[in-house]
């Protein structure tokens, strides 16, 4: 049963996140670009102040796996580097905490485009 809730907060969080989204994109002027770029900043910020990880503790992968996860991860890393190395970790930290998953998107992206070809929009 306990596995059963974990799974059930992971939905309804990462389920309000992209609600949240979907209302920002419906009733307001913002693109998706705008949205994109608000969620990440919103999981720096929240990292920063420490909510962020409350979240993650509680919701799992349904705070993770959303672009403030990203965030997440990237100030959880500039932290971690900035102990670990000082200053220079400041820039370094958020690459090399996300490299994985930027590397895992690049490859798998080069796959995808090898199968199919584009058409341009009409």
């Amino acid at each position: 049963m306990d596995i059963f809730l974990n799974y059930l907060w992971a939905f309804i969080v990462g389920g309000l996140l992209c609600v949240i989204a979907q209302v920002l994109i419906d009733k307001t002027k913002l693109t998706p670009a705008r949205i994109l770029v608000l969620y990440v900043c919103a999981g720096v910020l929240l990292t920063g102040i420490g909510v962020y990880e409350y979240i993650v503790s509680f919701a799992g992968a349904g705070a993770t796996v959303p672009l403030t996860g990203f965030g997440y991860t990237i100030a959880k890393g500039v932290r971690e580097a900035v102990n670990k190395d000082g200053l220079l970790g400041a820039l370094t930290g958020g690459l090399g905490q996300t490299a994985g998953g930027i590397a895992g998107a690049l490859c798998f992206g080069f796959l995808v485009s090898l199968v199919f070809s584009s058409k341009p929009k009409k």
